[in-house]
């Protein structure tokens, strides 16, 4: 993609790629799951396909290409789905890109106590300092694992946060996807 740093790991480009698709998709959009698979080995292996999403020019090591799967189920929750998950073999990671609500660390104080997981949905909905992110995580076979965060009000590819340890809990449970 042309906004992603040609210096970045082969997990951070895919993760940027992936931001910067879902980006020219627009705001609430619904979970969006990636399957990343190997450039050079989906050329060998795939070599229609591979033509098919335009790779045939790619350079020989350009890392990983997600492949964006079926929609996600909306009538289940995340995390549930993600345990239905298997990969088959030519996958060597995976990337989800999903928005939610966040608060700073400063309104944890604020929660009020006894809420459902329905009532504190619509708490942190109606909560003046709530931010709208999405989140790209990435996570490979070996571990490996990077994301990206964009939040609504600074929508702009120089403004979207990298790391490895942003969003752990999905990372994790991403990698759960891998585990037999």
């Amino acid at each position: 993609m042309s906004n992603t740093p040609m210096a970045a790991s082969p997990l951070t480009r895919a993760v940027l790629e992936i931001d910067e698709y879902v980006s020219g998709l627009g705001w609430d959009q619904p979970a969006r799951l990636f399957a990343l698979v190997d450039t050079a080995r989906l050329r060998t292996d795939q070599p229609s396909l591979a033509d098919r999403l335009g790779l045939r020019d790619e350079p020989e090591s350009s890392g990983l290409t997600p492949i964006e799967q079926d929609e996600i189920p909306t009538d289940q929750p995340l995390d549930e789905f993600l345990g239905t998950i298997a990969w088959p073999d030519a996958v060597v990671g995976c990337a989800l890109a999903v928005e939610r609500l966040m608060l700073p660390p400063s309104a944890e104080a604020q929660v009020p106590e006894g809420l459902n997981e329905t009532k504190l949905a619509q708490w942190v909905a109606e909560h003046p300092d709530r931010q709208e992110v999405r989140m790209t995580v990435a996570v490979l076979r070996d571990g490996a694992r990077d994301s990206a965060l964009r939040l609504r009000e600074k929508d702009a590819a120089t403004e979207v946060l990298t790391g490895s340890d942003l969003v752990p809990g999905l990372a994790q449970a991403l990698t759960a996807t891998f585990e037999e």
